[in-house]
């Protein structure tokens, strides 16, 4: 069963501005990820390709937070 999640901006929040409005709207969905939960559950997927693919994204993460402290080194 998946958690119930009520994302919500108001207009006040962000100062009548409705641009901000929206992406302030699509950063709380990404951070709460909604969009991507839709998705994995759209197909099946069996456990051990969800999990072969989830120790994939660490590594992958874990090599780009790599690089970045090395690229922070060098200035």
């Amino acid at each position: 069963m998946s958690k119930s999640v009520n994302v919500s901006v108001s207009l006040d929040e962000v100062g009548g501005n409705q641009h901000r409005l929206i992406k302030k709207f699509i950063k709380k969905c990404k951070k709460e990820k909604i969009v991507e939960e839709f998705r994995e559950r759209t197909y099946y997927e069996k456990p051990s390709v969800r999990r072969r693919r989830e120790k994939q994204k660490k590594l992958r993460n874990a090599r780009k937070a790599e690089a970045e402290r090395r690229s922070k080194e060098r200035n």
